[in-house]
């Protein structure tokens, strides 16, 4: 089932309703051994979007899950499905992705391939889209592409590990792409991944941000998932609405 058959993406889910930001938890940081379980404890503390990385050892130094994993999760799950894919090829795999329970596909500005046709062929199956960049690519690269696209990611840690910590650095990427979206009247989505904790997550947002991922502060053995999430929500929702 593609995502126009579900009806569901990015650009009908998130409307705003006065939040500064959403949640989006990454599953790379997640026990293996009770996802299903910890993505539902996730989705019952209010999490709406569910991150999920895709390596394939090429492009990124690590491998991380496959289709069969989306599928399996996909189930019932309320939960907008964001895949990241951090891969070499991504023509090969966006149908398969979409197919297996994909709402919104994210590829980088790095990868091989025709970036509008890329996006077009996630356009296709009804998925929306997004670009992301590693933290040494410029953020003017994405700009040529950014009419084409629903959401654009800026990643806080280099691709490839979970439980990095965050580059404040990257920051101006971040007010850069507010700017542009404002300037070109585009509803651009902003989406930040890497090294996202409480005590960072509303100097995130403030800056532009509206969905976090957060993977470690999330999943982590010390502290239940409700628990995380609800203190991240707080931090996210304590910050200044942007605009």
């Amino acid at each position: 089932m593609t995502c126009e058959q579900r009806g569901r993406n990015l650009a009908e889910w998130a409307v705003r309703g006065g939040r500064s930001a959403y949640l989006a938890p990454s599953i790379l940081a997640a026990d293996f051994a009770r996802l299903g379980e910890q993505v539902a404890q996730a989705a019952e503390a209010g999490a709406e979007v569910l991150h999920i990385d895709i390596m394939d050892g090429h492009f990124v130094p690590n491998l991380s899950m496959g289709p069969a994993i989306v599928q399996s999760l996909r189930g019932g799950s309320p939960m907008l499905f964001d895949v990241h894919l951090m891969i070499s090829r991504p023509a090969k795999y966006i149908e398969t992705f979409a197919k297996a329970g994909a709402d919104h596909i994210t590829v980088h500005v790095e990868s091989e391939g025709n970036m509008a046709e890329l996006i077009e062929q996630i356009h296709s199956l009804g998925c929306t889209a997004g670009l992301t960049l590693r933290p040494g690519t410029p953020v003017e690269s994405l700009f040529p592409y950014l009419p084409m696209v629903e959401m654009a990611l800026v990643m806080t840690v280099e691709p490839g590990f979970g439980g990095q910590s965050y580059m404040a650095s990257q920051l101006p990427k971040v007010v850069a792409l507010k700017q542009w979206a404002a300037q070109h009247g585009h509803p651009l989505h902003i989406e930040v991944d890497g090294g996202i904790k409480a005590n960072n997550a509303g100097q995130v947002t403030a800056a532009g941000a509206d969905i976090l991922v957060a993977g470690s502060s999330v999943f982590n053995p010390k502290t239940p998932v409700k628990e995380a999430v609800a203190a991240l929500q707080t931090a996210i929702a304590a910050a200044p609405l942007n605009s």
